[in-house]
């Protein structure tokens, strides 16, 4: 008797379920699902994207520069903001949930119930079978967490991208930013091109190195190719290229690195055979779109959702609202998860604020608000806890003037619950 499949909700509910197994490192259950699905990934063109912060944003506009340009590319990312199926893009468009279930329920058949893999290692392996059944030109992967041991490391990609490299994960990666510097450099393969953003001496050494005994090329941003950011647009020195007033469809200061690195990345595809002209580069970076990323969502007041999640990103955030908006308050609504730097993220954006809300988005791990003022009682802002996100961002905007700017930020659970506020009917939750 045929065995009856699961409907996407059931499907992806099943692959939740995985996340009870945690985060285990290694590669030889997503290579052993592969096998079974018949190794896909073989034989496919990839970017593979590492960093702490900004492999999103990267990703996006390397997708956005090839797509223009004519090609089928396929974009894996995580986590998602609100639907499961996010995770999964080719061009403009997401996973179909049709497709998403058929897949899932293959891997559901192969699956061998006592060596169950994470949820990251199905997804990913999900993930490299769909980019391969519809015959993407160019597949950008983006690493879950760290490199040399991430799932998505199974690959070998035309060009290897680490943006950079700040403190995280530190459970798992290492205490030190060298230790965590060693785990990125784990997708450096031997021969390809490595193309990083990095700018701490002890990393460039430890990157230079691995490099090095690899036999790859090395190009790092500041060194090799050079930008500036000004009024007119981004100015890009490059490898051959030479590109002024460049327009970037993502939002802050700190997007302009991430374009260089992506520029770099692409010139190095154009050096192995990839055909790109002036125009596809100009238009991919114009229109790439990012969700949740200095997302501009509402006006008068100016309303921003940013999904930064460690302290180096939220420090960057509080620099972008500093020099990118005009305001006259700024009132902050905040929800973080329990297993991040919850003093670093604080320290680095509640002191430019003038009214704190803490709240949390409706997730398992998010910390509750209680504790995240009282982690912020050194720091002589008022603010209010509101346990609901929808109430927090209603109070923000009740007591907002015209003339304020409210910054929903502290994750991308909050940021993408926040989506669905704004947004009910585009961004629809899976409700699991």
């Amino acid at each position: 008797m045929k065995k009856r499949e699961k409907s996407y909700k059931e499907a992806v509910a099943y692959l939740y379920h995985l996340q009870k197994f945690g985060i285990k490192f290694g590669l030889s259950k997503t290579s052993n699902l592969l096998k079974a699905l018949g190794n896909p990934h073989h034989g496919q063109k990839y970017i593979h994207i590492a960093g702490t912060n900004g492999k999103g944003s990267v990703a996006t506009f390397i997708a956005a520069i090839l797509a223009d340009a004519g090609f089928k590319v396929g974009l894996y990312s995580s986590p998602h903001l609100v639907r499961f199926t996010e995770r999964f893009k080719i061009n403009d468009a997401y996973i179909s949930t049709e497709s998403a279930a058929d897949l899932i329920n293959e891997l559901a058949d192969i699956i061998i119930p006592d060596e169950p893999p994470t949820f990251f290692e199905a997804t990913t392996a999900m993930a490299l079978s769909y980019f391969a059944r519809e015959k993407t030109d160019f597949a950008v992967m983006e690493v879950g967490m760290g490199g040399r041991l991430d799932a998505t490391n199974v690959i070998s990609p035309l060009v290897s991208v680490i943006t950079n490299i700040s403190l995280e994960h530190q459970i798992y990666l290492g205490k030190t930013l060298r230790a965590i510097a060693g785990e990125k450099a784990g997708i450096i393969k031997e021969g390809i091109d490595l193309v990083t953003g990095v700018t701490q001496p002890s990393v460039i050494q430890t990157l230079e190195s691995v490099a090095r005994k690899k036999g790859s090329p090395f190009w790092r941003i500041g060194k090799d190719t050079r930008y500036r950011a000004s009024a007119q647009g981004i100015h890009y020195y490059g490898l051959k290229r030479r590109m002024n007033k460049l327009r970037l469809g993502l939002n802050g200061y700190f997007q302009a690195r991430n374009a260089a690195v992506a520029l770099t990345a692409i010139e190095r595809l154009e050096e192995k055979g990839v055909t790109l002209s002036t125009e596809n580069i100009i238009k991919g970076l114009a229109n790439a779109s990012w969700p949740g990323r200095v997302q501009v969502v509402g006006e008068s007041p100016k309303i921003i959702l940013d999904g930064a999640h460690n302290p180096a990103a939220i420090g960057v955030l509080a620099k972008a609202v500093r020099s990118g908006f005009r305001y006259n308050r700024l009132i902050l609504v905040i929800g973080v998860m329990e297993d991040k730097d919850i003093d670093g993220i604080l320290k680095n954006i509640v002191p430019i604020s003038n009214y704190i809300i803490y709240t949390r988005p409706v997730y398992p791990r998010a910390a509750n608000p209680e504790f995240l003022a009282t982690k912020a009682v050194g720091i002589d802002i008022p603010g209010e806890v509101i346990r609901s996100l929808p109430e927090a961002i209603n109070k923000a905007r009740n007591m907002a003037e015209p003339e304020d700017l409210i910054v929903i930020t502290g994750s991308l659970f909050t940021v993408g619950e926040a989506l669905t506020y704004f947004y009910p009917a585009k961004y629809k939750s899976d409700d699991l």
